[in-house]
């Protein structure tokens, strides 16, 4: 029979008593929880500003697809995101200037808040679920915001059992969690040091008949 010794005992217990945590708020600064050991979730709860959701809206309207991925260096702690050509078919519409801003302070602010030197960027048009089963991200930390439509759904820890993620008929229909359209939301996955088996458990929400959504999701890549 294997036995453990005292310390690994220690830790395992630690590990098997750990309940991660969820932050919400409603001051951008609620966003800097998510480096807290114990947090797995923080979400901005923003009041989108009107010319921007107008922008997302009449984006949405026009009907046409969508998805764009940029690899952005932020090669220095000042420098403004390079988001030329983001979106640019777009570019006519009133609102345009608002949301590329809005993109970039978030862009900004992620890349400060985790030193990050290299940002993943992808907005897309959504008309479906991308991953429309639970799971939980092997990355060190994503930002997602829907700038129009329904946001993501997660799961609180225990909810379900992670033996069994991406088994539809193991999903708990009545523990679902959902972030608001225009919050600002920081999952933190499986590669965060020290967070393994602890990644936030979400998936794609399944818009209704004709409804799509607009997406920003931005990954820490170094």
């Amino acid at each position: 029979m294997l036995t453990l010794n005292p310390v690994a005992a220690g830790l395992l217990a630690k590990a098997s008593a750990r309940t991660p945590r969820q932050h919400h708020g409603a001051n951008p600064k609620v966003l800097t929880k998510i480096l807290h050991d114990d947090a797995n979730l923080a979400v901005w709860q923003r009041q989108l500003p009107v010319h921007i959701a107008d922008f997302a809206s009449l984006l949405l309207s026009m009907n046409e697809p969508l998805a764009e991925a940029l690899s952005l260096e932020m090669l220095t702690e000042d420098a403004e995101p390079n988001l030329r050509g983001l979106a640019s078919s777009f570019s006519d519409l009133e609102g345009y200037e608002g949301f590329i801003t809005d993109v970039s302070w978030l862009v900004s602010a992620f890349a400060c808040l985790l030193d990050a030197k290299r940002v993943g960027l992808r907005l897309r048009v959504l008309d479906k679920a991308m991953c429309p089963r639970f799971h939980v991200d092997h990355v060190p930390v994503r930002l997602i915001t829907t700038y129009v439509g329904i946001g993501s759904e997660w799961l609180k820890e225990g909810a379900m059992d992670r033996r069994q993620l991406g088994n539809p008929e193991a999903e708990p229909p009545s523990s679902i969690q959902q972030i608001n359209s225009g919050d600002v939301a920081l999952l933190k996955g499986e590669k965060w040091h020290g967070n393994e088996g602890f990644g936030l458990i979400h998936r794609s929400p399944q818009p209704a008949p004709g409804e799509r959504r607009l997406i920003l999701t931005l990954d820490w890549l170094s």
